[in-house]
């Protein structure tokens, strides 16, 4: 954790809303990402977002400094979607907002045709992903649309490395098979995202 960002934690943690507002504006694209990807869409997901950073002011007392700030916000985002999903049912559906575009790999100028293969292809993740549970479902977020490693993962979901790594290859071979009863081999590149995922179902 840079020098900054500690600074900001203890001003926060004196009371100082400012310097949590700048530690919000710094990790909101990865707070609503998560919530996002958890709750399918962008309305749940910016309620949940909302509540996970209402959740860590409350909380910020009892944040460990020695721990990654960054593990610990999307920690909080992560199990307040997961509460909300097993309360609610959440339905997932496909991300159908212009004003998150900024969650889609940045392009310049997009083609009618690439913009919605974009959206047939992020459809086809949220389907997939509905088909896990609640925790599995954030483990594949956390690993391949955040980069965590499995210690960072079993941080954040309060798992067992072992526990992830089991987790994780039980969600790939599920979704390996979601994909294959879907039949989109035909657009291997448009797919490639999901593809990623689907095809590591042999390593751990």
């Amino acid at each position: 954790m840079c020098e900054t960002e500690s600074q900001l934690i203890a001003e926060a943690k004196a009371g100082n809303k400012e310097a949590f507002s700048e530690l919000v504006e710094k990790y909101q694209k990865p707070v609503f990402s998560v919530c996002y990807r958890m709750l399918g869409t962008p309305t749940a997901a910016e309620d949940a977002a909302q509540e996970a950073f209402i959740r860590a002011y409350q909380a910020l007392d009892r944040y460990d400094p020695e721990r990654s700030f960054a593990t610990w916000i999307l920690s909080i985002a992560s199990n307040y979607s997961i509460d909300q999903l097993r309360k609610k049912k959440v339905t997932i559906l496909s991300m159908d907002s212009d004003k998150h575009a900024w969650l889609a790999p940045p392009d310049p100028g997009p083609s009618p045709e690439k913009v919605a293969l974009d959206k047939e292809k992020n459809a086809l993740v949220q389907a997939i992903l509905a088909d896990l549970t609640e925790t599995d479902r954030a483990a594949v977020v956390l690993q391949y649309w955040h980069d965590y490693s499995y210690e960072e993962i079993a941080e954040t979901l309060d798992l067992s490395s072992s526990a992830v790594k089991s987790r994780l290859f039980r969600a790939r071979k599920l979704m390996a098979e979601k994909w294959q009863e879907m039949q989109l081999i035909s657009a291997p590149n448009v797919y490639s995202a999901a593809k990623r995922i689907t095809h590591e179902t042999s390593t751990i």
